[in-house]
């Protein structure tokens, strides 16, 4: 399942970068995208029964880059 999500206070390429290889390490994860230009994470996952698990993961991962980003579910 592959689902979208908007990503606020995401200020930098280079720490987009960093959050997405960090949120294709989660168990679970087949692939992930953050996009820097139009604020947004695409991730896309083997179980959508784990999303909530996941986006959760994820959004640990990107406030070890920036505290201030967030992850709107």
């Amino acid at each position: 399942m592959k689902k979208k999500f908007k990503v606020e206070n995401l200020d930098c390429a280079h720490c987009a970068a960093k959050m997405e290889e960090a949120i294709k390490n989660i168990p679970g994860v087949t692939d992930a995208a953050m996009n820097f230009m139009t604020q947004k994470l695409t991730l896309e996952i083997a179980d959508d029964a784990n999303m909530d698990e996941i986006v959760e993961k994820a959004q640990e991962c990107v406030s070890k880059v920036s505290i201030v980003c967030e992850i709107i579910r």
